[in-house]
């Protein structure tokens, strides 16, 4: 799939305009959802928001990490 091709886009409005007024919101709730869910975030916002986790004493020490894995 190309995601430049415009024809995809256009297939994508046409479906929006065929939902009824009042399930629009929880459309766009699930688009939101839905585009979180597949793009990740840059290295700079993960590198962000592990700075901030840091910071705010979000850790945890390297041995728990381990626990309930098995490595053999």
């Amino acid at each position: 799939m190309d995601v430049a091709d415009p024809a995809y886009r256009n297939q994508v409005l046409e479906e929006i305009e065929k939902i009824p007024q009042e399930f629009l919101p929880a459309l766009l709730k699930l688009m939101r959802a839905f585009r979180e869910g597949v793009t990740l975030p840059t290295a700079a916002e993960s590198f962000e928001q592990g700075w901030q986790e840091a910071r705010s004493g979000q850790v945890r020490p390297v041995s728990e990490l381990w626990e309930g894995i098995d490595a053999e």
